[in-house]
């Protein structure tokens, strides 16, 4: 009960990220605020990664700097959704990772798919494509760059999964920190608008939320298998929803719900099966990128 009250606020924490960045992306490019948030999460975990000094040389900094890529990539992709999506759809879409994640293990490391984790592929991507719902041949943009981000996420997670049989966890958050934070500020300084007082202290408040959000999912996946709290995750799809019905009066469609379902049901299929182990060795997934 207690790891899934974390969880529950972990996804809390991430809801509440989603609304701020809903709020500064009227000020803000997309990529700057993707910077801002990197820039304020590695002030934020400094004191804790300057404990882990000796744990920081390498040999695998290519893989750290590939992470980094992809993580934030789909961190960009994933706030494009939240700024431009209803928010209920825009966490939903952060919940296909785990569709995506059996693909890129099964290329990449050679974990095998059972039966039943592709019965759930079949069924989540069901509902992804009745979300998507095309009307007069056109599919909403923000739709197909928060699909993306999953995607991203979840090869992301996959390199974490990689990396884990040589980098500790320190070290992988560390460069993870380090190297998004340089990496986005190259797009950033392309679309560099100065925030104001007030746009700094949504900032500071989104990277607090979630650096928050990532240090409670670490703590709950800690506590209990992660088949027990997968289900749990979804809980910031309904409360996405119902803050941005209260605040912008947003509606979800029935197909949409109809959607939202099949993606629920094949992410407890996919997060309740048994774990497969690559060809070397079997690693956690890693963390989200929120």
């Amino acid at each position: 009960m207690k790891a899934a009250a974390l969880i529950v606020l972990s996804e809390t924490s991430l809801v509440g990220a989603g609304l701020i960045i809903r709020v500064v992306s009227e000020e803000l490019p997309v990529p700057v605020i993707v910077f801002m948030r990197n820039l304020m999460g590695l002030l934020l975990l400094a004191p804790l990664l300057l404990r882990a000094y000796g744990e920081l040389a390498t040999k695998n900094i290519h893989l750290h700097l590939m992470r980094a890529l992809v993580g934030v990539s789909s961190m960009a992709c994933l706030y494009y959704s939240w700024s431009t999506l209803p928010l209920g759809q825009a966490a939903l879409l952060k919940q296909t990772a785990p569709f995506f994640i059996p693909v890129v293990a099964f290329w990449w490391l050679g974990e095998a798919v059972p039966r039943r984790v592709k019965l759930a592929l079949l069924i989540g991507f069901a509902g992804v494509a009745l979300i998507l719902n095309p009307q007069e041949g056109s599919i909403e943009t923000g739709l197909f760059v928060g699909l993306l981000g999953a995607a991203l996420g979840a090869t992301a997670k996959v390199t974490v999964r990689r990396m884990h049989l040589t980098e500790p966890p320190r070290r992988i958050v560390f460069y993870f920190s380090l190297f998004g934070a340089l990496l986005s500020s190259i797009p950033a300084a392309m679309h560099w608008v100065t925030p104001n007082t007030t746009t700094l202290i949504w900032l500071l408040g989104l990277g607090a939320a979630s650096t928050l959000a990532q240090l409670l999912f670490t703590r709950a996946y800690s506590m209990v298998p992660a088949a027990q709290l997968g289900p749990f995750t979804y809980s910031s799809v309904v409360l996405a929803a119902l803050v941005g019905w209260w605040l912008w009066d947003e509606t979800i469609a029935m197909m949409t719900i109809l959607g939202m379902l099949l993606v629920f049901a094949g992410g407890v299929l996919t997060l309740n099966r048994s774990n497969t182990r690559p060809r070397a060795d079997r690693g956690p997934v890693g963390q989200p990128e929120r």
